[in-house]
């Protein structure tokens, strides 16, 4: 069953007692980049696949997230700024030991294409904290995992180029 958690806003992500910050370069521009994290939420299992699903609340105003292995989290949305910033944090969960939770997604411009730096914050009980800091390499892992395929899902495929064999 969910429990509900500590409510947090924004500047959680800069001052909790964990946080894990993991950033890539993608080709696509900040827009695209953008559109997929905040606009296509439904296609977040196809480039992050520790994500099952995710859902749009009826008002937009929130996400329901279902991992793989089946943790859940029911997400209320504190930054939505275009091309920019994109933050979430977690209402409710069935993962044991989390106080609180929050996400924030930052773009900016590098050349033609986008700096995307992911910021997990969390807080919970010392074993949760501890866990989730031993998690940190797997997590920055999965984290790269799923920056290369939104890049490759996002830029089309290149015609080949002239004199090579494809």
């Amino acid at each position: 069953m969910a429990r509900r958690l500590r409510p947090v806003e924004l500047d959680f992500t800069a001052s909790a007692p964990v946080r894990l910050v993991f950033s890539a370069t993608l080709a696509a521009p900040p827009p695209t980049v953008y559109r997929a994290l905040a606009v296509e939420v439904g296609s977040m299992p196809s480039w992050f696949t520790a994500v099952a699903s995710a859902v749009p609340s009826a008002d937009e105003a929130g996400r329901t997230v279902r991992l793989r292995g089946g943790i859940l989290f029911e997400e209320t949305i504190l930054a939505a700024e275009p091309d920019t910033r994109y933050a979430y944090r977690v209402d409710a969960t069935n993962a044991p030991g989390i106080a609180a939770l929050a996400e924030e997604w930052a773009l900016s411009p590098a050349g033609r294409g986008t700096r995307l730096r992911w910021t997990m914050a969390a807080d919970g009980a010392a074993p949760f904290r501890l866990a989730l800091r031993l998690a940190g390499p797997g997590v920055g892992l999965s984290f790269r995992d799923a920056a290369r395929r939104l890049d490759r899902r996002l830029i089309p495929a290149r015609p080949p180029s002239p004199g090579s064999v494809r």
